[in-house]
């Protein structure tokens, strides 16, 4: 319930216990930058890991902040820019397809994305193991109108939602399971497994996908950029619209890299030769 300035304060002051004491994750940290970046130098990676380590605080306590923030509040704090070429879609009676990615405060991105959206987004996510913890989590998620859908039912959501104006949201840079790591790209310098889940979609309804660009703007405020990546999918070859995906994610990175969830175990598993060869 405290206001936002009061948590901020209370995150910079557990930057320090976290990033020095606790050292949170700091080898994945670490090793995911000097893999990406493998031009930079140690002192330039340090840099990035700690203004990273800092932002990280930050969204802790936005995320926890979810469950009192109000629609002013987030209103002010998260707006759109051309999300007037998502609702022509809905205007000329077309669905689409979202993407976005663990860059900046996602989930305050789509909580505000209710509030401005004519249609019913729904968010595809992957369920946790602690399903307490789930339960809470989800409750702020959707307090102003959002949908999540877990993985595994989004077709069955798809076909039951056929004739709603919807959107559906994917996180295109999750992790697939290792059995289901069907596409590896060249990701940040990295065999990267994809998931193929927003293609396949993508591909069997002809829905346009759009590509949600977050963008920090100063502490405690974000702009979204709504941007068409691909209008007509059945028009594309191959996995055209992952590798479309995948670059995007990469510009974004490369352009301010503290702002990505580097603490996420992103490259925990390796194609096999045969895999790779294949990519």
């Amino acid at each position: 319930m405290l206001p936002l300035p009061v948590l901020y304060c209370l995150a910079t002051l557990s930057y320090y216990p976290v990033y020095y004491i606790a050292r949170y994750r700091r080898k994945i940290v670490r090793d995911n930058l000097l893999q990406s970046f493998p031009e930079k130098k140690l002192r330039e990676i340090i840099r990035i890991e700690k203004k990273f380590y800092r932002y990280f605080t930050d969204l802790s306590f936005e995320m926890i902040k979810m469950q009192s923030i109000s629609r002013a509040e987030l209103d002010k704090r998260v707006r759109f820019s051309n999300l007037e070429k998502v609702e022509a879609y809905y205007q000329r009676g077309q669905n689409v397809l979202a993407c976005s990615s663990h860059y900046c405060n996602w989930e305050w991105g789509m909580l505000a994305l209710s509030q401005k959206l004519s249609a019913t987004p729904y968010v595809i996510y992957k369920p946790l193991n602690n399903k307490a913890y789930e339960s809470w989590f989800n409750r702020m998620r959707t307090k102003f109108g959002n949908v999540f859908i877990p993985m595994k039912q989004t077709l069955r959501a798809l076909v039951s939602t056929k004739n709603e104006a919807t959107m559906f949201c994917f996180a295109g840079d999750q992790t697939p399971v290792r059995h289901e790591a069907k596409y590896w790209i060249n990701f940040l310098h990295q065999p990267t497994a994809v998931l193929l889940g927003l293609e396949k979609i993508a591909l069997q309804t002809d829905r346009p996908v759009i590509y949600f660009n977050m963008k920090f703007l100063r502490r405690g405020y974000y702009e979204i950029d709504c941007d068409v990546i691909c209008e007509k999918p059945s028009e594309t070859k191959g996995h055209e619209i992952a590798d479309m995906t995948f670059a995007f994610l990469e510009n974004i990175i490369k352009e301010n890299p503290p702002y990505w969830l580097w603490s996420h175990r992103r490259w925990k598993y390796q194609p096999t030769k045969e895999e790779w060869n294949q990519a």
